[in-house]
């Protein structure tokens, strides 16, 4: 399997821009040599390494729901702070606009 980088443009009110930024800015770095060398340390072959840490993430949603990880948490109480520090209704708009697609991705989880 190759794993390419993200690289592509959209629009700013396309509704998965959020998720589009992270691929592209953490799909630039390769995986492969971390995973190499995890492989050789633990002995498990790196398509196994690739499997769990896909199935990992893809069900990582509902986990995040339940821990409230300080990451996510942080991202969240930044957008309602933007908000409030603007103070106008279109900052909360916006604020209630990432929070929405935040909330999605969480959700969207294993079905």
């Amino acid at each position: 399997m190759e794993l390419h980088p993200y690289k592509d443009s959209w629009t700013a009110d396309d509704p998965h821009a959020n998720f589009k930024e992270e691929v592209a800015l953490y799909s630039v770095v390769d995986p492969l040599p971390t995973l190499e060398n995890l492989s050789k340390d633990t002995g498990i072959p790196v398509p196994a390494l690739i499997r769990y840490i896909l199935v990992k993430y893809t069900a990582s949603g509902s986990d995040t729901v339940l821990a409230m990880t300080p990451y996510a948490l942080r991202q969240m109480q930044a957008h309602i702070d933007k908000a409030e520090t603007d103070n106008t209704p279109e900052a909360r708009l916006a604020a209630y606009e990432a929070l929405r697609q935040m909330i999605n991705w969480l959700a969207i989880g294993p079905k």
